[in-house]
C-alpha cells in the first residue's frame, strides 16, 4: 500500500487544505501519515474553523462545511493523533507528498523548516507525486537542490495569488491587522522569484466560488509532470482528485515495472 506524507506545523494550518486531500486519499485506500515538529498532533487555525473575528465576512472567509467535516474526521484518525516528527519523517520512505497551506503565524515553523525542505528535495529527485496548495507552494519554492536552485525552477506552478491574499487582508486589516499577511512579501512574489520565468506562474481564472466534490470545475490546479499545485481552499477538491490521478498512475507504473 502506497504511503502519503502530509507534514503540518504545530498549529495554524488551513483545515480544508489538509482535510480534503486526506479524506479523498483514505477513501481511495491510500495510507496517510502525518509529521509535525515535535510529533504532537497539529492544530488547525481556529479562526478559520469557527470564523471568529471575520465580522461581516465570516461566511466568506470561514472554512466551508465540507472542509470542516473533512478536518473533523481527519483529527479522529489514529495516524493524525500519533504523527511522526519532522526528523522521523525524513527517514521514512514515502510514495507521495502533500504540502498544505495556511496563513496564520504558526505556519512559519513549517515554511522555514530545513528538514521539510530536504524531504521536498528528495521527493522531487525521486519524481514521486508532490502536491502543494496555497502557502505549501512557498515551502516547495524554498526547497533547493544541490545546484542551489529551487525544485520549482523550470516548473509551471500556481499558488495563493496576490489578488486573493491582498483582498482577504484588505477586508479584515482594520481589526485583524496583518493576520492575512504571513510575510511582508506576497506568496505570489516569493514563488515567482524561484521560477525560471515569470510566465511559469499561473494565476488561473477569478476565484469566485469554491469547488466541491460535484463541481471540480470550479477549482484551478496546475500540473507539471509529477508536481501539482493549487491556489487556495476553494481549489481543494479538484486538487485532491488530480493528486489521486497522479498517485494511481505512479502506482500502476511501479506495478508494471515490478
Amino acid at each position: 500500500m502506497a504511503t502519503i506524507l502530509i507534514p503540518l506545523p504545530g498549529e495554524g494550518f488551513d483545515p480544508t487544505e489538509a482535510g480534503v486531500p486526506w479524506q479523498q486519499l483514505v477513501r481511495r485506500g491510500y495510507r496517510v501519515c502525518f509529521a509535525t515538529p515535535d510529533a504532537r498532533p497539529a492544530r488547525a487555525d481556529p479562526r478559520v474553523l469557527d470564523g471568529t473575528g471575520f465580522g461581516p465576512w465570516r461566511s466568506l472567509l470561514r472554512a466551508h462545511a465540507s472542509g470542516r467535516r473533512a478536518y473533523e474526521a481527519m483529527t479522529a484518525d489514529p495516524a493524525f493523533r500519533a504523527p511522526l516528527s519532522y526528523r522521523q519523517a525524513e527517514s521514512t520512505t514515502i510514495d507521495g507528498l502533500i504540502l498544505p497551506g495556511g496563513h496564520a503565524a504558526g505556519m512559519r515553523e513549517y515554511l522555514v523548516s530545513g528538514v521539510l525542505q530536504r524531504i521536498v528535495v528528495r521527493a522531487f529527485e525521486r519524481r514521486i507525486p508532490v502536491g502543494a496548495i496555497c502557502h505549501g507552494v512557498v515551502l516547495a519554492a524554498r526547497s533547493r537542490g544541490a545546484d542551489g536552485r529551487s525544485v520549482l525552477f523550470g516548473k509551471r506552478t500556481t499558488a495563493l495569488t496576490r489578488s486573493l491574499e491582498l483582498t482577504a487582508w484588505a477586508l479584515t486589516a482594520l481589526w485583524l491587522g496583518n493576520y492575512y499577511r504571513t510575510y511582508p512579501e506576497t506568496v505570489e512574489a516569493e514563488v515567482t522569484r524561484a521560477l525560471a520565468r515569470r510566465s511559469d506562474f499561473e494565476r488561473g481564472p477569478l476565484a469566485l466560488r469554491r469547488d466541491d466534490e460535484r463541481h471540480l470545475e470550479r477549482g484551478f490546479t496546475v500540473r507539471d509532470g509529477h508536481y501539482l499545485s493549487a491556489r487556495w481552499p476553494g481549489d481543494a477538491h479538484r486538487f485532491a482528485a488530480e493528486f489521486i490521478e497522479l498517485l494511481d498512475a505512479a502506482c500502476a507504473a511501479e506495478g508494471a515495472r515490478a
